[in-house]
């Protein structure tokens, strides 16, 4: 199996280059660097499917939302985090202090990840949601500038 690890740091990088406090010129200048459906985000999006099927990546949680994290902010030059989820549901509700930068994958159905379709989401600094796939299942990679996210209680 390809080492996970190693392909997730084309996407991690081209994330660590986007400004996210503009999400529109975020997702245009990644797609330009790392489309969503290229081959090597493919091979990346299979590499994560397998593992969870070995039981190895998003090993927390339940069916409608398993996780897990693949790199530490401290561990990589670009100074992120990147969590992975298994998702088909809603999520606890939090905050961006820096923004979240993802990358979706449609796995079963027509899912969309807050409203948007598979691809690239960016969310700016300091926004709040409460994370939702509907429509059925996306496998998302997300890339958390100095890995910093904070939990939200109503």
């Amino acid at each position: 199996m390809t080492d996970i690890k190693t392909l997730i740091e084309a996407p991690m990088a081209a994330a660590a280059d986007v400004d996210p406090s503009d999400p529109t010129a975020a997702v245009a200048a990644l797609e330009a660097r790392y489309p969503a459906d290229g081959a090597d985000a493919l091979a990346l999006r299979d590499a994560m499917v397998a593992a969870i099927a070995a039981g190895t990546l998003c090993d927390r949680g339940d069916d409608a939302l398993k996780w897990s994290r693949l790199r530490k902010p401290d561990d990589n030059a670009q100074g992120m985090s990147v969590d992975v989820v298994w998702m088909s549901a809603a999520g606890p509700k939090h905050r961006h202090p820096n923004g979240e930068i993802n990358l979706c994958f449609a796995i079963d159905g027509q899912p969309r990840f807050d409203g948007q379709p598979e691809g690239w989401v960016v969310f700016p600094p300091d926004s709040t949601h409460i994370p939702t796939v509907t429509g059925g299942r996306m496998l998302i990679a997300y890339f958390l500038p100095e890995g910093a996210m904070e939990f939200v209680r109503d």
